[in-house]
């Protein structure tokens, strides 16, 4: 390898690194929350019969999550007018900020209504500051990447943090639960979490700010070709290309919350006793996390579509069977069906995601646009499916709603499946040559 090569795999390096971290710290906070939401909140913040508390706090971790295109939309703007860097550095602060308040947060017991108030105000916040997480830090690492062979498994760095921060989640929770009475976890022990959180959010803002900005947006900004409105520009002149591929990430957010929030509720709700959800769920972001190097690999080496067209027929084809897996009582097969579900479709699907959204947009407004497609599919994909099955929930009770919602999960499937044919195949794309246009 020649130096130069050497040098630019080093600089690249940094930015994924850096991205990685702070992705991590953003996604232990998020999927900490998910676990608590579906196995706490709802005895602690809504003085509410059972399921429907349970299906309260479900559709309060929604609300969090359909929240997420106002963050994109904020901090996509940053990003194409200030800086890849700047954006991620200014959205972790409020990461960190808003997951140490839903710590601090009085339960219904103390405050009365304006427990659940407060929570959800914190959970849009935390919502917003996610919103800006995945788009902005795609592209900083995939443009810092732009003259590499492998920019799909650099851009995967994105996604690795997923898993990563499962790992940390399940994991943690495993210990903590451990450590203490169940009826202590819940009269607070579960606030550990947030707190950790904060904490360490500040050692991901010291790593951002200390990391170079994409090389691409420093040539773009040296050309003085900074938009005033970038992610207003970016709808008005490709609507269709942000619509489209947002379907792709709809389909993801509903593999998300079928197999980690709703499917750690439903294997508590058919029997699985202690930290078994938690368990099988850390086996499954172990295996997540192995395939998602390989489809990001193999997205370099075939093409992103096929990548994710695979994942997308997998996620089809396995939406309801996985509930079968789960109503055996068996873990073994339990744990099958999470690696099937989640840790395949998920993590071996996004393995092409951050490449596959960032190659689709110009450097002009590449930030808000990439985050404006993967986050609009929150409305009505990742956000809508926890308040709809919430509903599903209250309905039909634990152990028909299943089937609802997993038919409601494979139209999610079919949808991605008809806009990952719809878009042009961008392993080629020339990312430089794009700022131009």
């Amino acid at each position: 390898m020649n130096t130069s090569a050497s040098s630019n795999n080093n600089r690249v390096y940094k930015v994924a690194l850096a991205s990685i971290v702070g992705s991590v710290i953003e996604q232990y906070d998020f999927l900490v929350t998910g676990i608590i939401a579906a196995t706490v909140w709802g005895d602690v913040f809504f003085k509410l019969p059972a399921l429907a508390a349970v299906a309260a706090a479900i559709s309060v971790y929604g609300i969090g999550i359909i929240i997420r295109p106002v963050g994109a939309y904020i901090f996509g703007h940053i990003a194409d007018r200030r800086g890849r860097k700047d954006a991620m550095v200014f959205a972790l602060v409020l990461m960190g900020v808003s997951t140490l308040l839903i710590g601090l947060t009085p339960t219904y017991e103390r405050i009365g209504l304006i427990a659940p108030v407060l929570l959800i105000v914190f959970r849009l916040l935390q919502g917003i500051s996610f919103g800006a997480e995945f788009g902005t830090a795609s592209t900083w690492v995939v443009e810092q990447a732009a003259r590499s062979k492998h920019r799909a498994f650099w851009g995967a760095w994105v996604g690795f943090a997923i898993p990563i921060g499962l790992l940390l989640g399940f994991g943690s929770v495993i210990l903590v639960k451990a450590l203490m009475t169940p009826e202590s976890f819940v009269a607070g022990g579960w606030r550990i979490f947030f707190f950790l959180g904060f904490l360490v959010a500040v050692v991901g803002i010291l790593i951002r700010t200390r990391t170079e900005d994409s090389f691409v947006f420093a040539q773009h900004k040296a050309q003085q070709a900074i938009l005033e409105s970038p992610a207003t520009q970016v709808w008005r002149e490709m609507p269709g290309t942000v619509l489209r591929t947002s379907l792709v990430n709809a389909m993801f957010g509903g593999a998300f919350f079928l197999y980690f929030v709703f499917g750690t509720g439903y294997m508590k709700a058919v029997g699985f006793t202690g930290s078994s959800p938690e368990i099988i769920g850390l086996i499954a972001a172990a295996f997540m996390l192995a395939f998602m190097i390989v489809g990001s690999l193999l997205a370099d080496v075939i093409n992103r579509r096929v990548i994710l067209l695979i994942a997308a027929i997998v996620f089809l084809i396995f939406a309801i069977p996985y509930f079968y897996l789960v109503n055996t009582g068996s873990i073994v097969l339990a744990a099958l069906a999470e690696i099937i579900g989640f840790g395949f479709v998920f993590g071996f699907g996004y393995g092409a995601i951050p490449a596959f959204y960032t190659e689709n947009f110009p450097t002009r407004y590449r930030a808000s646009g990439a985050s404006a497609a993967y986050q609009v599919a929150q409305v009505y994909g990742g956000g809508l499916i926890p308040i709809v099955a919430g509903q599903i929930l209250r309905s039909y009770g634990i152990h028909e709603a299943y089937v609802y919602v997993g038919l409601l999960a494979m139209l999610y499937a079919v949808l991605a499946i008809l806009a990952i044919l719809a878009t042009p195949e961008t392993r080629n794309a020339d990312l430089e040559g794009a700022a131009a246009r």
